[in-house]
């Protein structure tokens, strides 16, 4: 066979193979393909395998469906009592309609970037200079509401934005500093104001201490010793009553009688030699020199005061 018969029908499978080629497409997982026909929009071509008629049909546009990061430039804002900043952030999006992304707008990520810039510029605004550091998270959060609502005919969804960084003036740096300096100086000398309040109030309470334990410890002493007075008291009426009675049981018995009358006979005398010494003149009776007549005397005594005494304890018997 003729090599020059070869060539056309080659060149005829080379270019059916390069025509069905063109014709596959393999989408990218989170990418999605916008293909035209005849220069209008066709259809949506998701991941996988997907088929368009070649010179007919073409990929417009390739859309990325994953999460994005763009940065956003410093730009300047001013806030609602006058003060001057610079700002910058990053914003965070995604494309949720790839055909609104492609022909909603010329060019989405430039047209979010602009639109986050003009939304900060206004919330900044909104806000004093003060409450852009301690709300910074409110101020995110209002960002990308604004943002949102706008951003909807484009198909784009804004998850967050982040502020980076929020540059005062010079000037204003400098009083915000002066001002937390003066803050950390009036929190230490409050701190030391408690201090020394807390060691005052703690000194009081160990002197109320000191002062209740130490009347707890004399009225405790005085209870001890007013305890020991009332024993010792008790233990010699006791011991008195005890010799009373051991006195009159003595007394009871013979032995006891005479030895009584020695005692009062004894007795008598050592008064009669007092009052001797006393007195120059000392009258005594007849018999009053007789030791025998005195223990006499005072035997009749003691016997009538005896007979007293039983007389009615007879007298109940009796009756």
């Amino acid at each position: 066979m003729d090599p020059n018969q070869l060539i056309v029908p080659g060149i005829l499978l080379v270019l059916i193979i390069g025509v069905l080629k063109s014709g596959i497409k393999f989408v990218p997982q989170n990418r999605a393909y916008l293909v035209e026909r005849f220069g209008k929009f066709h259809s949506t071509k998701e991941a996988g395998l997907n088929f368009i008629i070649p010179f007919i049909d073409r990929v417009a546009a390739d859309r990325s469906l994953k999460e994005q990061a763009v940065d956003i430039p410093s730009q300047g804002g001013i806030t609602k009592d006058n003060i001057s900043l610079t700002v910058d952030g990053v914003l965070y999006f995604r494309v949720l309609d790839p055909y609104k992304a492609t022909y909603g707008v010329d060019d989405y990520i430039f047209a979010v970037t602009q639109l986050a810039q003009t939304t900060m510029r206004s919330e900044l605004g909104k806000m004093e200079l003060d409450k852009t550091f301690e709300e910074r998270d409110q101020l995110n959060a209002n960002i990308v509401n604004s943002i949102n609502q706008a951003s909807q005919p484009w198909g784009i969804q804004v998850m967050r934005y982040e502020i980076k960084d929020i540059v005062p003036p010079a000037s204003i740096m400098d009083a915000m500093e002066a001002q937390m300096k003066a803050e950390r100086v009036k929190r230490a000398q409050i701190l030391e104001s408690e201090g020394d309040r807390q060691a005052a109030i703690n000194v009081a309470e160990g002197q109320k201490q000191a002062v209740v334990l130490a009347a707890e410890a004399d009225k405790s002493e005085a209870v001890l010793r007013a305890e020991g007075e009332a024993k010792a008291i008790i233990a010699v009426a006791e011991a008195q009553a005890e010799a009373l009675r051991t006195v009159g049981e003595a007394a009871n018995t013979e032995h006891g009688q005479k030895a009584i009358q020695l005692d009062l006979a004894t007795k008598a005398i050592e008064a009669k030699q007092a009052i001797a010494r006393e007195s120059s003149i000392v009258l005594l009776p007849d018999n009053g020199t007789d030791a025998a007549s005195l223990v006499a005397q005072g035997m009749a005594i003691i016997n009538k005061m005896n007979k007293n005494i039983e007389t009615p304890a007879g007298s109940s018997a009796a009756d």
